[in-house]
């Protein structure tokens, strides 16, 4: 995958209220310095500027974020109703994510399921970055988990520093490969090509294929959506009508303040 440029935004997924982009690796999604030399923001009012809502500081809603460093699968709301049933999706956790990196050392499993809570390091010089002890958090949630498996993500010089300088790639390897949002109105479903071929980067060379790729799309694009008020739908299928009231908890004015908030304006601040 080339450097971001203005001119080469890649779109994977584009309907009336959603669209999904895949994002270039080493770029912001959006800024509020003046000198920033391209966003994403910037990348998606030259490709459409007729999208772009003025009632936003940034003129895109974005449902959720990926760090500077990572490539791959991010979706933009373009109204605020699109962008209440996106944010619905995230908060009963319905959304469905998958990831690729390279990591370094040897896995021996072919698959690993971590549990570790995750919160701010408190080490002088270090309280920029995560650990995963402490209070829950998300920032940096893969790149965390990665390192403490003692398999931090090839690239990734704030939790896995290289050996020497020719050891340090062009980039950091991760990469969001595949996203599915299951709205009431539609299903938001994306997948991004493979960044980690060896064709585009000679210095790696697979040797043991554990799971193609292919197997790992039919079975995320076969399960059933992940809900936790009933167990699960089928892929893709609408969501469930609301419950009648009473049933579950009602939501509390701060969740409400929340909710408002990120529907008037989603901003990220830049990952450094």
């Amino acid at each position: 995958m080339e450097p971001g440029s203005m001119e080469n935004l890649s779109i994977v997924y584009q309907s009336s209220d959603f669209l999904v982009v895949n994002k270039h690796w080493d770029l912001r999604i959006d800024s509020k310095t003046w000198r920033e030399t391209l966003t994403l923001q910037k990348q998606l009012c030259h490709r459409f500027p007729e999208l772009a809502d003025p009632d936003t500081c940034y003129g895109f809603r974005f449902c959720h974020q990926l760090d500077f460093s990572t490539s791959g699968a991010l979706c933009v709301a373009l109204n605020k109703a699109a962008a209440g049933s996106a944010y619905k999706c995230f908060k009963d956790r319905r959304v469905t994510k998958a990831y690729l990196a390279l990591v370094r050392g040897h896995i021996q499993e072919s698959q690993v399921t971590i549990n570790y809570a995750i919160g701010r390091n408190t080490t002088e010089g270090r309280t920029h970055t995560m650990c995963i002890e402490g209070t829950h958090g998300r920032t940096h949630q893969l790149r965390v988990h990665c390192s403490a498996l003692g398999h931090p993500i090839v690239g990734d010089l704030t939790y896995g520093q290289a050996e020497d300088q020719e050891d340090q790639p062009f980039r950091m390897m991760l990469h969001a490969f595949y996203l599915r949002i299951p709205t009431q109105a539609e299903c938001v479903e994306a997948c991004t090509p493979d960044p980690f071929l060896p064709a585009l980067d000679a210095c790696w060379s697979p040797r043991t294929c554990v799971q193609p790729l292919e197997q790992l799309i039919q079975a995320l694009q076969t399960d059933p959506d992940p809900n936790p008020m009933d167990g699960g739908q089928r892929p893709c299928s609408p969501s469930p009508p609301p419950p009648r009231p009473g049933r579950p908890p009602p939501e509390t004015e701060a969740q409400r303040a929340s909710c408002l908030q990120w529907l008037s304006e989603w901003t990220l601040e830049p990952d450094n």
